[in-house]
């Protein structure tokens, strides 16, 4: 499977300590200690690797998607590795947005494929993990198709950041316990912090200002 850095997927004008995120630095000096950083490498990904995650009929083929390998920090403080599925043209935005929160030291509890949880939403959220692409209906509201089937929408942090749908039932229900926004955690996402300042900066609109709100998601269009 060809590979391709996450060179060919950042402009030029991007900020250079951004660049220095996605790519990693230049290689260490002998008897020097790397440096952590993003280390993002972009892979196509096939329809097995997607498992239940995609089907046909969606809206969005596997060739339209890519598998980004990135570094994140963990809740532990230590950097830990990750995988997110994306559609194409949703890479480089979201390189951005993940090399900034890398750069903060942002911290995301696990960051794992839909493939992993057979996708289950539900069983995701409940797992705190981070994800992308979902060929899915609606959690809450099956008549309707989610922005994920397209692979340009992303949840992050899904217990310190729950969605509560129209009816009033909080996803997962353990997030129930960090809808008091006041409150400060570890992985919370706030108005002005570096993932919304980030997620704004490249277009996309955050679901915690919705009036159901859902303050896991992000996406391109605001849906």
């Amino acid at each position: 499977m060809t590979t391709f850095r996450a060179r060919a997927f950042l402009a030029l004008s991007t900020p250079a300590a951004v660049l220095l995120a996605a790519l990693g630095p230049a290689p260490p000096a002998a008897g020097a200690q790397r440096a952590a950083s993003l280390d993002a490498r972009v892979t196509a990904v096939s329809a097995r690797e997607l498992g239940r995650s995609w089907h046909p009929g969606c809206p969005v083929a596997p060739a339209g998607l890519r598998l980004i390998r990135m570094n994140h920090w963990g809740f532990d403080g230590r950097v830990h590795a990750g995988e997110l599925v994306v559609r194409k043209q949703a890479v480089r935005p979201l390189l951005y947005v993940f090399g900034r929160a890398f750069d903060a030291r942002f911290p995301i509890r696990r960051m794992r494929p839909m493939a992993a949880y057979g996708g289950s939403d539900t069983a995701a959220m409940k797992a705190d993990n981070t994800s992308a692409f979902n060929c899915r209906a609606v959690t809450g509201d099956a008549s309707r198709l989610s922005q994920h089937s397209y692979g340009d929408a992303v949840d992050i942090n899904t217990l310190e950041n729950p969605y509560v749908d129209r009816n009033g039932r909080v996803y997962p229900a353990a997030g129930a316990a960090f809808l008091d926004r006041r409150r400060t955690a570890k992985g919370m996402i706030k108005a002005g912090d570096v993932i919304t300042t980030a997620m704004r900066r490249v277009g996309w609109q955050w679901g915690g200002r919705w009036r159901s709100p859902d303050y896991q998601h992000f996406s391109a269009d605001g849906r």
